[in-house]
Protein backbone atom coordinates (compact mmCIF):
# COMPACT_ATOMS: atom_id res chain seq x y z
CA UNK A 1 0.00 0.00 0.00
CA UNK A 2 1.15 3.96 -0.43
CA UNK A 3 1.34 5.48 2.75
CA UNK A 4 -1.99 7.07 2.09
CA UNK A 5 -3.66 3.92 1.60
CA UNK A 6 -2.35 2.42 4.39
CA UNK A 7 -3.54 5.23 6.63
CA UNK A 8 -6.86 5.63 5.30
CA UNK A 9 -7.55 2.10 5.42
CA UNK A 10 -6.74 2.25 9.21
CA UNK A 11 -8.74 5.08 9.61
CA UNK A 12 -11.77 3.29 8.47
CA UNK A 13 -11.38 0.54 10.53
CA UNK A 14 -10.30 -2.07 7.61
CA UNK A 15 -6.91 -4.30 8.10
CA UNK A 16 -3.68 -2.38 6.16
CA UNK A 17 -1.12 -4.42 5.23
CA UNK A 18 0.53 -3.53 8.07
CA UNK A 19 0.14 -0.78 10.96
CA UNK A 20 1.15 2.54 10.09
CA UNK A 21 3.68 4.50 12.01
CA UNK A 22 4.00 7.99 12.92
CA UNK A 23 7.09 10.23 13.82
CA UNK A 24 7.41 13.16 16.05
CA UNK A 25 10.28 14.90 17.68
CA UNK A 26 12.32 17.92 18.53
CA UNK A 27 14.95 19.49 16.09
CA UNK A 28 17.83 18.20 18.55
CA UNK A 29 16.49 14.32 18.72
CA UNK A 30 16.16 14.42 14.95
CA UNK A 31 19.76 15.80 14.11
CA UNK A 32 20.68 12.68 16.63
CA UNK A 33 18.70 10.29 15.24
CA UNK A 34 20.15 11.35 12.28
CA UNK A 35 23.41 11.08 13.04
CA UNK A 36 23.19 7.78 14.59
CA UNK A 37 21.75 6.47 11.41
CA UNK A 38 24.41 8.05 8.90
CA UNK A 39 21.92 9.41 6.93
CA UNK A 40 21.80 13.31 5.64
CA UNK A 41 18.15 13.96 5.37
CA UNK A 42 14.44 13.24 7.04
CA UNK A 43 13.59 11.39 4.00
CA UNK A 44 16.32 9.03 4.25
CA UNK A 45 14.98 8.33 7.97
CA UNK A 46 11.68 7.63 7.21
CA UNK A 47 12.78 5.22 4.49
CA UNK A 48 15.46 3.68 6.68
CA UNK A 49 12.68 2.86 9.70
CA UNK A 50 9.79 2.95 7.10
CA UNK A 51 7.90 5.79 8.01
CA UNK A 52 5.03 7.44 6.65
CA UNK A 53 6.17 10.68 6.59
CA UNK A 54 3.39 13.30 6.95
CA UNK A 55 3.36 16.35 4.10
CA UNK A 56 2.35 19.48 6.15
CA UNK A 57 -0.10 21.91 3.80
CA UNK A 58 -0.80 25.14 5.08
CA UNK A 59 -1.35 28.82 3.63
CA UNK A 60 1.82 31.43 3.77
CA UNK A 61 1.29 34.37 6.25
CA UNK A 62 1.07 37.66 4.25
CA UNK A 63 -0.61 40.04 7.02
CA UNK A 64 1.12 42.74 9.44
CA UNK A 65 5.00 42.43 10.20
CA UNK A 66 5.51 40.55 13.34
CA UNK A 67 8.17 41.49 15.83
CA UNK A 68 10.89 39.10 16.58
CA UNK A 69 10.02 36.56 19.41
CA UNK A 70 6.36 37.28 18.75
CA UNK A 71 3.34 35.70 16.93
CA UNK A 72 0.45 36.37 15.54
CA UNK A 73 -1.68 37.15 18.76
CA UNK A 74 1.17 39.41 20.24
CA UNK A 75 2.39 36.65 22.76
CA UNK A 76 6.49 37.11 23.41
CA UNK A 77 8.55 34.48 23.69
CA UNK A 78 12.02 33.82 25.25
CA UNK A 79 14.17 30.71 24.22
CA UNK A 80 14.64 28.56 27.18
CA UNK A 81 18.10 26.33 27.32
CA UNK A 82 17.52 22.66 29.28
CA UNK A 83 20.81 21.67 28.29
CA UNK A 84 19.57 18.94 25.77
CA UNK A 85 17.94 21.53 23.63
CA UNK A 86 15.29 24.31 23.41
CA UNK A 87 11.96 25.73 23.94
CA UNK A 88 10.25 28.94 23.59
CA UNK A 89 7.97 30.02 26.69
CA UNK A 90 5.37 33.07 26.46
CA UNK A 91 6.72 35.42 28.51
CA UNK A 92 4.07 38.44 27.67
CA UNK A 93 0.41 37.65 27.57
CA UNK A 94 -1.13 40.56 25.86
CA UNK A 95 -4.53 39.96 27.50
CA UNK A 96 -3.17 39.79 30.50
CA UNK A 97 -4.29 43.45 30.91
CA UNK A 98 -8.10 43.16 30.03
CA UNK A 99 -10.81 43.60 32.41
CA UNK A 100 -13.84 42.73 30.95
CA UNK A 101 -14.80 41.85 26.93
CA UNK A 102 -15.44 45.40 26.75
CA UNK A 103 -11.93 46.44 26.96
CA UNK A 104 -10.55 43.73 24.48
CA UNK A 105 -13.06 45.06 22.37
CA UNK A 106 -11.96 48.71 22.52
CA UNK A 107 -7.86 48.17 22.30
CA UNK A 108 -7.35 44.79 20.55
CA UNK A 109 -7.10 43.41 17.48
CA UNK A 110 -7.67 39.97 16.28
CA UNK A 111 -5.95 38.10 13.46
CA UNK A 112 -7.93 38.09 10.42
CA UNK A 113 -7.86 34.69 8.31
CA UNK A 114 -7.05 37.49 5.01
CA UNK A 115 -3.56 37.28 6.45
CA UNK A 116 -2.85 34.44 4.91
CA UNK A 117 -2.44 33.52 1.37
CA UNK A 118 -3.52 30.21 0.83
CA UNK A 119 -2.53 30.28 -3.46
CA UNK A 120 1.08 28.17 -2.56
CA UNK A 121 -1.47 25.45 -1.43
CA UNK A 122 -1.69 23.35 -4.27
CA UNK A 123 2.09 23.16 -4.97
CA UNK A 124 2.71 21.50 -1.12
CA UNK A 125 0.16 18.72 -2.43
CA UNK A 126 1.68 18.40 -5.91
CA UNK A 127 3.97 15.03 -6.25
CA UNK A 128 2.59 14.11 -2.84
CA UNK A 129 -0.19 12.59 -3.60
CA UNK A 130 0.32 8.75 -2.08
CA UNK A 131 1.92 10.73 0.93
CA UNK A 132 -0.47 11.15 4.23
CA UNK A 133 -1.17 14.95 4.10
CA UNK A 134 -2.48 16.86 7.11
CA UNK A 135 -4.04 20.59 7.19
CA UNK A 136 -5.73 22.99 9.29
CA UNK A 137 -6.27 22.50 12.76
CA UNK A 138 -7.55 24.42 16.28
CA UNK A 139 -6.30 24.12 19.74
CA UNK A 140 -7.66 27.14 20.72
CA UNK A 141 -7.80 27.49 24.53
CA UNK A 142 -4.02 27.09 24.65
CA UNK A 143 -3.81 29.90 22.63
CA UNK A 144 -6.03 31.32 25.32
CA UNK A 145 -3.72 30.84 27.92
CA UNK A 146 -0.99 31.83 26.10
CA UNK A 147 -3.27 35.30 25.64
CA UNK A 148 -3.94 35.72 29.46
CA UNK A 149 -1.44 33.58 31.27
CA UNK A 150 -2.02 30.01 32.16
CA UNK A 151 -2.98 30.21 35.38
CA UNK A 152 -5.43 32.81 34.65
CA UNK A 153 -6.76 31.04 31.89
CA UNK A 154 -7.84 28.38 34.30
CA UNK A 155 -9.26 30.74 36.43
CA UNK A 156 -11.09 32.44 33.94
CA UNK A 157 -13.29 29.28 33.18
CA UNK A 158 -14.49 30.36 36.86
CA UNK A 159 -14.49 33.73 37.08
CA UNK A 160 -14.81 35.09 33.76
CA UNK A 161 -16.48 33.21 31.46
CA UNK A 162 -18.09 35.71 29.24
CA UNK A 163 -14.18 36.23 28.66
CA UNK A 164 -13.72 32.98 28.05
CA UNK A 165 -16.87 32.50 25.24
CA UNK A 166 -16.02 35.56 24.09
CA UNK A 167 -12.43 34.86 23.14
CA UNK A 168 -12.89 31.22 22.06
CA UNK A 169 -15.22 32.44 19.45
CA UNK A 170 -12.94 34.75 18.20
CA UNK A 171 -10.16 31.68 18.08
CA UNK A 172 -12.85 29.22 16.95
CA UNK A 173 -13.81 31.30 14.43
CA UNK A 174 -10.23 31.70 13.08
CA UNK A 175 -9.54 28.55 13.11
CA UNK A 176 -12.22 27.55 11.16
CA UNK A 177 -11.65 29.73 8.56
CA UNK A 178 -7.99 29.02 7.50
CA UNK A 179 -9.04 25.04 7.45
CA UNK A 180 -12.09 25.89 5.25
CA UNK A 181 -9.40 28.06 2.96
CA UNK A 182 -7.04 25.00 3.01
CA UNK A 183 -9.29 22.55 2.19
CA UNK A 184 -10.79 24.62 -0.55
CA UNK A 185 -6.91 25.01 -2.27
CA UNK A 186 -6.67 20.91 -1.65
CA UNK A 187 -9.99 19.52 -2.54
CA UNK A 188 -10.36 16.05 -1.45
CA UNK A 189 -5.98 15.97 -0.32
CA UNK A 190 -6.43 16.22 3.22
CA UNK A 191 -5.94 13.15 5.26
CA UNK A 192 -6.26 14.65 8.80
CA UNK A 193 -6.48 17.25 10.33
CA UNK A 194 -5.86 18.55 14.39
CA UNK A 195 -8.81 18.82 17.03
CA UNK A 196 -6.92 19.91 20.35
CA UNK A 197 -7.28 20.58 23.35
CA UNK A 198 -5.01 19.40 26.06
CA UNK A 199 -7.04 18.60 29.15
CA UNK A 200 -5.71 16.07 31.04
CA UNK A 201 -2.76 15.60 33.62
CA UNK A 202 -1.22 12.76 35.17
CA UNK A 203 -3.97 11.83 37.25
CA UNK A 204 -7.13 13.44 36.15
CA UNK A 205 -8.48 16.01 33.99
CA UNK A 206 -7.43 19.54 34.35
CA UNK A 207 -10.74 21.10 33.65
CA UNK A 208 -13.92 19.75 34.66
CA UNK A 209 -16.41 17.82 32.65
CA UNK A 210 -19.19 20.79 32.42
CA UNK A 211 -16.58 23.02 32.01
CA UNK A 212 -15.47 20.85 28.65
CA UNK A 213 -19.22 20.99 27.76
CA UNK A 214 -19.80 24.49 27.77
CA UNK A 215 -16.55 26.08 26.20
CA UNK A 216 -15.31 23.31 23.95
CA UNK A 217 -17.72 21.15 22.88
CA UNK A 218 -19.65 22.96 21.04
CA UNK A 219 -16.98 24.56 19.25
CA UNK A 220 -15.12 21.40 18.48
CA UNK A 221 -18.35 19.95 16.99
CA UNK A 222 -17.99 22.52 14.53
CA UNK A 223 -14.35 21.96 13.60
CA UNK A 224 -15.58 18.07 13.40
CA UNK A 225 -18.38 18.76 11.24
CA UNK A 226 -15.97 20.99 8.77
CA UNK A 227 -12.96 18.11 8.87
CA UNK A 228 -15.78 15.71 7.89
CA UNK A 229 -17.38 17.56 5.02
CA UNK A 230 -13.58 17.59 3.71
CA UNK A 231 -13.80 13.86 4.10
CA UNK A 232 -10.70 14.11 6.39
CA UNK A 233 -10.11 12.62 9.77
CA UNK A 234 -10.60 14.36 13.14
CA UNK A 235 -7.19 13.40 15.42
CA UNK A 236 -8.10 15.02 18.77
CA UNK A 237 -4.99 15.07 20.99
CA UNK A 238 -5.31 14.99 24.97
CA UNK A 239 -2.40 14.62 26.90
CA UNK A 240 -2.99 12.60 29.87
CA UNK A 241 -5.79 10.40 32.14
CA UNK A 242 -8.78 11.89 30.22
CA UNK A 243 -10.74 8.61 30.05
CA UNK A 244 -13.53 10.57 31.34
CA UNK A 245 -13.59 12.73 28.41
CA UNK A 246 -13.56 10.34 26.03
CA UNK A 247 -17.12 9.72 25.87
CA UNK A 248 -17.78 13.19 25.15
CA UNK A 249 -15.48 13.19 21.98
CA UNK A 250 -16.63 10.06 20.72
CA UNK A 251 -20.04 12.48 20.55
CA UNK A 252 -18.96 15.25 19.08
CA UNK A 253 -17.65 12.66 16.09
CA UNK A 254 -13.59 12.57 17.04
CA UNK A 255 -12.19 9.85 14.68
CA UNK A 256 -9.07 9.41 16.40
CA UNK A 257 -7.37 9.54 19.74
CA UNK A 258 -3.76 10.51 20.50
CA UNK A 259 -1.72 9.89 22.09
CA UNK A 260 -2.81 6.96 24.63
CA UNK A 261 -0.60 7.62 27.22
CA UNK A 262 -1.35 4.56 29.03
CA UNK A 263 0.81 4.89 31.81
CA UNK A 264 -1.45 7.84 33.32
CA UNK A 265 -4.49 7.13 35.84
CA UNK A 266 -7.49 5.57 34.02
CA UNK A 267 -5.61 5.15 30.56
CA UNK A 268 -5.51 1.22 30.56
CA UNK A 269 -5.13 -0.27 26.69
CA UNK A 270 -7.26 -3.23 27.43
CA UNK A 271 -9.82 -1.37 29.02
CA UNK A 272 -9.89 1.18 25.79
CA UNK A 273 -9.64 -0.75 23.06
CA UNK A 274 -12.67 -2.88 24.48
CA UNK A 275 -14.73 0.53 25.44
CA UNK A 276 -14.03 2.46 22.96
CA UNK A 277 -12.20 0.59 19.79
CA UNK A 278 -15.11 0.01 17.29
CA UNK A 279 -15.90 3.80 17.55
CA UNK A 280 -11.65 5.05 17.67
CA UNK A 281 -8.74 4.82 15.64
CA UNK A 282 -5.77 4.67 18.82
CA UNK A 283 -2.65 6.91 17.61
CA UNK A 284 0.82 6.38 19.34
CA UNK A 285 0.33 5.02 22.98
CA UNK A 286 4.78 4.39 22.92
CA UNK A 287 5.45 6.02 26.20
CA UNK A 288 8.26 8.80 26.05
CA UNK A 289 8.36 9.08 29.64
CA UNK A 290 9.70 6.03 30.75
CA UNK A 291 10.19 3.40 27.98
CA UNK A 292 11.76 5.33 24.83
CA UNK A 293 13.60 8.10 27.60
CA UNK A 294 15.05 5.59 29.68
CA UNK A 295 14.09 1.69 29.25
CA UNK A 296 16.57 -0.49 27.54
CA UNK A 297 16.10 -1.67 23.48
CA UNK A 298 14.26 -4.69 25.28
CA UNK A 299 11.98 -2.87 26.73
CA UNK A 300 11.03 -0.38 24.42
CA UNK A 301 10.47 -3.65 22.05
CA UNK A 302 8.04 -5.25 24.23
CA UNK A 303 5.78 -2.33 23.93
CA UNK A 304 6.12 -1.93 20.59
CA UNK A 305 4.44 -5.80 20.68
CA UNK A 306 2.15 -5.03 23.19
CA UNK A 307 0.75 -2.09 21.94
CA UNK A 308 0.31 -4.24 18.56
CA UNK A 309 -1.02 -7.07 19.89
CA UNK A 310 -3.46 -5.13 22.32
CA UNK A 311 -4.37 -2.03 20.49
CA UNK A 312 -3.66 -2.91 17.43
CA UNK A 313 -6.25 -6.26 16.69
CA UNK A 314 -7.82 -5.99 14.11
CA UNK A 315 -7.02 -2.96 13.21
CA UNK A 316 -7.64 0.80 14.05
CA UNK A 317 -3.97 1.46 15.71
CA UNK A 318 -1.35 3.94 14.70
CA UNK A 319 2.15 3.28 16.19
CA UNK A 320 3.88 6.34 17.31
CA UNK A 321 5.59 7.92 20.59
CA UNK A 322 2.88 9.63 23.20
CA UNK A 323 4.94 13.23 22.35
CA UNK A 324 7.61 14.81 20.49
CA UNK A 325 10.54 12.20 20.94
CA UNK A 326 13.07 14.20 23.23
CA UNK A 327 16.90 14.11 22.45
CA UNK A 328 17.28 12.21 25.86
CA UNK A 329 15.79 9.19 24.34
CA UNK A 330 18.65 6.81 22.76
CA UNK A 331 18.75 6.74 19.33
CA UNK A 332 18.87 2.47 19.79
CA UNK A 333 15.31 2.57 21.49
CA UNK A 334 13.49 4.87 18.56
CA UNK A 335 15.27 2.53 16.22
CA UNK A 336 14.28 -0.28 18.09
CA UNK A 337 10.98 1.08 18.06
CA UNK A 338 10.31 1.36 14.33
CA UNK A 339 12.30 -1.68 13.57
CA UNK A 340 9.59 -3.92 15.92
CA UNK A 341 7.15 -2.44 14.29
CA UNK A 342 8.09 -3.31 10.87
CA UNK A 343 8.88 -6.59 11.92
CA UNK A 344 6.11 -7.33 13.51
CA UNK A 345 3.49 -4.82 12.56
CA UNK A 346 1.85 -7.16 9.58
CA UNK A 347 -1.09 -7.98 9.71
CA UNK A 348 -1.82 -12.27 8.73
Amino acid sequence: MTPRERWLTCLTHGIPDRVPVDYRATPEATRKLLEHLGVAATAEMHERLHIDPIIDIGPRYVGPAIPPDEDVFGAKYQSSDYHLGHYRDVVHHPLAQYNSVAEIEADYRWPDPDWWDYSGIPAQVKGNEDQVIRGGGSEPFATYKFLRGTEQGYIDLIENPEMVHYCLGKLYDLCYQTTLRTYEAAPGMVVWTWVAEDVGSQEGLLVSLAQIREFFLPHMKRMIDLVHSAGAFAFHHSDGAVRDNVPNMIEVGIDVLDPVQWRAKGMDREALKLDFGDKLVFHAAMDNQRTLAFGTVAEVRQEVLDNLRILGANGGYILGPCHNLQSISPPENIVAMYETAWEAGVYR
